[in-house]
């Protein structure tokens, strides 16, 4: 939990001052702000939250791979809040953006990104049984 935290807060405050400070577009700071918080993310989970799952306590190319592949769909669904909320109902100030891109939108990435993080990235790939141990233990 607490990487996510870390990784939330990295994403928030950089799309704030992408957004406010900078006066970015709101899709190009939000593209930005996810490629810094899911960088934090995944070394926060591979190093440590998943660090012990049956794997060497290392980087790995494919994880790495996976993981951004996981949060670029996480990415694809905060954007699409985004888009639909400034572009076509026009809710075009910073805090609607907030709200849609971070708000509603991490909300629901949050949902797939989890699944996606504990079963395609770094679930177990011990065998228990001659089948692949379950993801929730």
């Amino acid at each position: 939990m607490l990487v996510g935290c870390c990784a939330y807060a990295v994403d928030l405050v950089l799309f704030l001052l992408l957004r406010g400070r900078f006066g970015w577009e709101p899709l190009t700071a939000k593209t930005l702000s996810f490629l810094a918080g899911s960088t934090v993310a995944y070394l926060g989970n591979a190093l440590g939250t998943y660090g012990g799952r049956g794997r060497a306590r290392r980087v790995s190319w494919r994880d790495c791979a996976a993981f951004f592949g996981v949060n670029a769909a996480g990415a694809l669904v905060q954007l699409l809040c985004l888009a639909v909320s400034h572009h076509v109902l026009g809710f075009t100030s910073a805090r609607a953006d907030t709200v849609s891109g971070l708000g509603v939108g991490m909300l629901l990435a949050t949902c797939l990104r989890f699944w996606g993080t504990r079963t395609l990235v770094f679930g177990s790939t011990e065998q228990v049984g001659g089948r692949r141990r379950p993801w929730t233990g």
